[in-house]
């Protein structure tokens, strides 16, 4: 009879040879990075850590304005813009923009602008609502990246990267900070409604990538039931769920005593038992008809023309109230006229999508404000790259894509209020002064939540990876309060 008959190629290594195979396989498997990171002492991959840095925040709510904002046009006010409308900018790179044929002269903000708050700030008309709570926000106007393409830009915005497969933010952050939610997900993320479509690169803007896929986004539906089989099917409920899964667990508990380094098993047990614990408590999370009336009409959800916005910020905030860790909110779908990305019709376009957000977003600051959750959330509003200061020729005047500058906004979470930190030059074309890039937007992030970017690092193919890679990267401290 064949002695390994019954077993496994893993188990014949561990007997065969005193277990010399077995050591040899662990030391190829260490050199490729299949063996880094061995699962922690705690079952449970998403129990909450200690942050190794003081933190300022604990939670992060994330307006992603999907499509690229004008940021001359939004938050950052440019009268030379105003003064030159009409006249060709000198050194202008017609590639900036995603169709170099296309650029027209300068053009100025068809919107109204004011200044707001004690701190003066300059805002358009497009955020009556958001106007009022600039002394809560720290404004970065240097923002820049590498890419005038949505979806590298995107994956750029949310990963660090520009290419596919990489951990997003919100994976980083869980992987180094765990959950407070023992019942929910770690990371949730809510899109625009599905007629628009998600964003370009559709679920890879919040996936886990290397990282173990506990640590991927949350993606809750906007119609119907917002997780798939959050209510369990009859023939399984109750005790013969439970029994089911703990004869699960012990089986997989076994094998992984037996093969420690497969340490995506523990991720995939503790999966199993988060989506038992939510059907009980995700329900009841995700309903918002418990709130008080008056807290629903701050938000807009009796407003049709943001009511889908209201909705997801209220489930935000009703989060993080529960221990999420990470909220990622997508403002607009697809591309052009289904997201921020103005190609045409400017006006119709940012008023169409400002619409939407500001009343939602503004309750946000304001309820956190209120239940003492604001100085712990980090709030932030920021999309993937700005658009030019000219006009972009054909149909309604509007603007090309423009990687040379942006504006991004945080609130809460240990920054200043009403502050500004960099400058774009006088018509907004390129980040002039104390320029942020992404990978800087990043480590900004995450030490705001106590967290060294540099530190944070996952063994993959041999390398120490992070978030904000190799390259030199720093922290704006200027904006923290």
């Amino acid at each position: 009879m064949n002695l390994f008959h019954s077993l496994t190629r893993r188990e014949a290594l561990q007997r065969a040879g005193g277990g010399l195979g077995w050591l040899a396989c662990a030391a190829l498997l260490d050199r490729t990075g299949f063996a880094a990171h061995a699962a922690p002492a705690s079952r449970n991959p998403l129990a909450p850590k200690t942050p190794p840095l003081p933190a300022r925040a604990k939670s992060v709510i994330w307006i992603f304005a999907n499509g690229g904002p004008s940021q001359v046009d939004t938050w950052d006010y440019k009268p030379e813009l105003q003064k030159r409308d009409g006249m060709t900018l000198d050194g202008f790179d017609p590639k900036t923009g995603f169709f170099p044929g296309s650029a027209g002269p300068l053009m100025k903000s068809p919107f109204e602008w004011a200044r707001h708050g004690q701190s003066g700030t300059w805002v358009s008309d497009l955020f009556p609502h958001l106007s009022k709570h600039v002394d809560k926000m720290s404004f970065i106007h240097s923002c820049w990246t590498g890419s005038n393409n949505h979806s590298p830009a995107l994956f750029m915005m949310n990963t660090g990267i520009t290419r596919m497969g990489s951990p997003c933010v919100g994976s980083w952050v869980t992987y180094g900070l765990g959950s407070e939610a023992e019942s929910l997900p770690s990371f949730v993320v809510m899109s625009d409604p599905l007629k628009r479509g998600l964003p370009k690169g559709n679920a890879l803007n919040w996936g886990a990538g290397f990282l173990p896929s506990v640590y991927q986004g949350t993606w809750l539906k906007p119609d119907g039931d917002p997780i798939e089989n959050l209510k369990p099917a009859a023939a399984t409920a109750g005790d013969a769920q439970r029994a089911q899964l703990d004869l699960l667990a012990g089986l997989n508990r076994r094998h992984m005593a037996n093969t420690p380094i497969e340490n995506e098993l523990s991720a995939r047990i503790e999966s199993f038992e988060l989506a038992y614990r939510m059907q009980t408590a995700a329900p009841e999370a995700f309903d918002i008809s418990s709130e008080p009336e008056h807290i629903r009409k701050l938000y807009g959800t009796d407003q049709n023309h943001c009511k889908h916005f209201a909705v997801q910020c209220l489930t935000a905030r009703r989060m993080v109230e529960r221990g999420v860790r990470f909220v990622q909110i997508y403002s607009g779908g697809m591309e052009n006229q289904q997201s921020w990305d103005c190609h045409a019709d400017l006006v119709g376009n940012h008023r169409g999508f400002a619409l939407e957000a500001d009343q939602p977003v503004a309750a946000l600051l304001a309820d956190l404000e209120q239940r003492g959750l604001l100085k712990e959330t980090l709030v932030i509003w920021a999309g993937e790259f700005g658009r030019t200061p000219t006009s972009q020729k054909g149909g309604k005047p509007g603007r090309d894509h423009n990687p040379n500058a942006f504006t991004v906004w945080m609130a809460g979470g240990g920054v200043k209020g009403g502050f500004h930190y960099g400058e774009s030059d006088e018509v907004g074309y390129k980040a002039a002064a104390d320029k942020v890039h992404v990978r800087d937007f990043h480590a900004t992030l995450l030490a705001l939540l106590g967290i060294d970017h540099e530190k944070l690092t996952y063994r993959f193919q041999g390398l120490d990876q992070r978030l904000t890679g190799v390259e030199s990267s720093h922290v704006v401290k200027e904006i923290f309060a």
